[in-house]
């Protein structure tokens, strides 16, 4: 698995507005200075997030992006998958997008029965950790140097 920057972006809009939860809307202009994310991209991602049931919009001037749905039922594993793909760091390895690999015997492969493992703990760590938890996260970092106003997630 390799986290690309519209991931990593992904991941830290849905931080923002996790820990705005309780807010009517965010707008994308505060997101994208907020997070130093270009706008644009931005744009496309919570659109791709909207598409997966992360988050919600509202248009017009009062308008702007919330969380779908609470963050202790986003899974940090979903989504990464919807914005990624595989968690898996090789496609033979994957169970939700697997690729047949040019082994000439899979069953055998040390490389493969390798990356499975690290597949495996990649999944497992993320598919029990929430944006609940990566949103108390941020906030206990937050709590480490609250004269920083400007800090970004």
């Amino acid at each position: 698995m390799k986290l690309t920057v519209r991931g990593e972006y992904a991941l830290r809009a849905l931080t923002h507005l996790g820990l705005r939860h309780s807010a009517k809307v965010i707008q994308i202009s505060a997101i994208s200075a907020a997070e130093n994310i270009p706008k644009r991209f931005l744009e496309q991602i919570l659109n791709d997030l909207r598409t997966g049931g992360f988050v919600e919009s509202r248009r017009g001037v009062a308008g702007g992006y919330r969380l779908a749905k609470p963050p202790e039922k986003i899974v940090i594993a979903a989504v990464i998958r919807h914005i990624e793909g595989a968690l898996a760091p090789i496609g033979c390895v994957s169970e939700n997008y697997y690729e047949k690999c040019n082994c000439p015997d899979e069953a055998r492969c040390a490389l493969r029965s390798l990356m499975k493992e690290v597949r495996d703990s990649i999944a497992h760590h993320l598919e029990k950790t929430t944006l609940a938890d990566l949103v108390a996260r941020a906030e206990k970092l937050r709590a480490v140097d609250p004269a920083d106003a400007d800090f970004v997630i």
